[in-house]
């Protein structure tokens, strides 16, 4: 079932390099009033807290309140962290190229309505390394600030560097921040009431329109249950200590082989076949133990990296020719990479362990953390292999949806 709250994209990915320049100035007037519609709208939730807990039901005049302030904050959002280029409305109206599509007001569980806040901790904590939050310091009334954090920082600062250099923003860099921005949509909703649907983690049901499986290079398939054994799961770490072992001494030969396939192709222009495959297959086998470690298959990993012999499998394509150029200075060029990946790697920390809490209690991983974890790898994988020569194509940065069905085409009656 899909979730009620989901984020709508009709942007081109043009923009314009003087309004992104001073992108950040141009926004200060909206984050003086998301500021004071904030105040309104958390006078306004206590109220209609108590009016859901006595009806069952939100008020609906808070709730059209709410559900304004929470499209108000993601074209705000969108805004400033270039996910699109018109400048929005102080309104909230439903009109911008990065919308946010809310429900009408339902009966809520008053339960769930009752301990709103504490449920909705765990979701706060994947909120704030996946784009903004607020956090609370001190104890004055001017201690109270927005915080643009986690993977939307990174999106908008590389975001910046390319748009002033190609007038245009890069898809995978707008649909990674995009994911961010539709869970915190989802988060707010659920805090405000606006539903009682718990936020969905799953990159893949945040967003329409996401490009089907690419043809990378490397790839990543997950072909797992979900279900978990509890014993395996609480001691993960301490079961995993023989493979880090391995895994360290076996990556130091594969960084070697890495530099020595360095001089081969900028000397001579083209792979090694062998110190490719050596290098694929350690990068396998970091794929098994990672995917192990992080709860996103249940079976023991083999040391061998060997492929098909685990769920969460690594594909990797035969050696081509590669530009001497980037390969050169492929380090450098890596740099974006590196930290797109660190801010995946802090939200598949998170769901990780959010992931092990669940699996304790119900004995099963649940998808959207799993695909969550799965996202940060695939993209970790893809940096990795780049690095190491293993291709040169670049690492995608936006989630990526699941292949199409085939057309079926029926013959004439």
């Amino acid at each position: 079932m899909s979730h009620p709250v989901k984020l709508r994209l009709s942007d081109d990915l043009e923009r314009t390099r003087v309004t992104v320049f001073f992108r950040l100035l141009l926004a200060i007037p909206h984050f003086v009033w998301l500021y004071l519609w904030g105040i309104a709208v958390f006078v306004m939730t206590i109220l209609n807290w108590f009016a859901t807990l006595a009806t069952g039901t939100p008020w609906r005049a808070a709730h059209a309140f709410a559900s304004r302030y929470v499209r108000y904050g993601v074209h705000v959002y969108a805004y400033v962290a270039l996910l699109a280029d018109p400048y929005p409305t102080f309104g909230g109206n439903a009109d911008y190229p990065v919308d946010v599509e809310l429900p009408e007001p339902a009966p809520q569980n008053r339960w769930t309505v009752l301990f709103r806040l504490v449920l909705a901790f765990p979701a706060l904590l994947l909120g704030s390394v996946l784009a903004t939050v607020i956090w609370y310091g001190g104890g004055s009334a001017d201690s109270y600030y927005y915080q643009l954090g986690g993977l939307l920082t990174v999106v908008a600062l590389l975001g910046w560097f390319a748009i002033l250099a190609r007038s245009r923003m890069p898809r995978g860099l707008r649909d990674a921040g995009a994911y961010g921005v539709a869970y915190n949509a989802q988060l707010y909703a659920y805090l405000l009431l606006v539903t009682d649907r718990y936020p969905n983690s799953d990159p893949l049901a945040a967003l329409d329109g996401l490009p089907a499986r690419r043809d990378d290079p490397i790839r990543i398939e997950v072909e797992d249950d979900r279900k978990r054994g509890r014993a395996t799961t609480f001691f993960r770490l301490l079961l995993a200590f023989p493979h880090f072992a391995w895994l360290f001494l076996w990556g130091i030969v594969a960084y070697g082989a890495a530099i020595a396939s360095w001089f081969v192709q900028v000397v001579a222009g083209r792979p090694s076949e062998g110190l490719h495959r050596f290098i694929a297959t350690w990068l396998r086998y970091c794929t098994h133990v990672y995917a192990y470690v992080y709860l996103l298959a249940e079976p023991y990993p083999e040391f061998d990296g060997r492929a098909g012999a685990y769920p969460v499998e690594l594909s990797v394509a035969e050696p081509q020719r590669q530009d001497r150029l980037t390969v050169a200075f492929r380090l450098v060029l890596a740099i974006p990479a590196f930290l797109i990946s660190g801010a995946y790697g802090g939200v598949a920390f998170v769901a990780v362990v959010l992931g092990w809490f669940a699996v304790l209690v119900r004995g099963e991983m649940p998808l959207g953390l799993r695909n969550a974890i799965a996202l940060w790898l695939r993209y970790s994988q893809q940096t990795t292999g780049y690095v190491l020569l293993l291709t040169e194509r670049y690492p995608y940065s936006g989630p990526v949806g699941p292949e199409p069905e085939p057309a079926v085409f029926l013959p004439p009656a």
